[in-house]
């Protein structure tokens, strides 16, 4: 299989998903209710398992934010460490 058959129907597949992805309304337009149906529609059980699925950071409003992840506040769960 060649670079090019390979490296077409990634490219479309990252088109198509960063098209879906900024299709989502961002938190501050969603309904409290909207809002806490997506966040709620995946769980993972912390920032380790967010890192390791390459998901970090999660933003309010994005599926799998959790305040409890939010140590912060700032609305960014999942920040990457600092100083490292």
């Amino acid at each position: 299989m060649s670079a090019k058959e390979i490296l077409l129907p990634a490219a479309m597949m990252g088109l198509i998903g960063g098209y879906a992805w900024s299709q989502l309304p961002p938190a501050s337009l969603q309904s409290p209710q909207e809002r806490q149906q997506v966040e709620s529609s995946v769980y993972y059980s912390g920032c380790n398992e967010v890192r390791a699925l390459g998901k970090a950071p999660i933003h309010a409003g994005q599926p799998g934010y959790r305040e409890e992840m939010d140590g912060d506040g700032d609305g960014i769960a999942c920040e990457p460490h600092r100083g490292r």
